[in-house]
């Protein structure tokens, strides 16, 4: 919260989506969202972008170019906003 500079809310938010991109490893995914991906992706929702768009940017993009897994990353920020 404090680093990324956002609400208690928005961290619990980014937790729970780098928790279900961690679910993912082993099933194609080498490794799940980060805690840097995690501040990251704050730093752009505090500065305005909107949160699935920052969560794009910020921890999607960086883990794969695989379609099929963006998809799946793609519908667990889904599931958590």
């Amino acid at each position: 919260m404090r680093e990324a500079g956002v609400g208690k809310r928005v961290a619990e938010t980014l937790v729970r989506i780098a928790e279900r991109s961690r679910n993912l490893r082993g099933q194609g995914l080498e490794e799940g969202a980060s805690t840097r991906m995690l501040i990251n992706a704050g730093h752009l929702i505090a500065n305005g972008i909107p949160t699935a768009q920052a969560c794009q940017v910020a921890m999607v993009v960086p883990i794969t170019d695989d379609p099929d897994l963006r998809d799946a990353l793609t519908g667990a920020i889904a599931a958590c906003l």
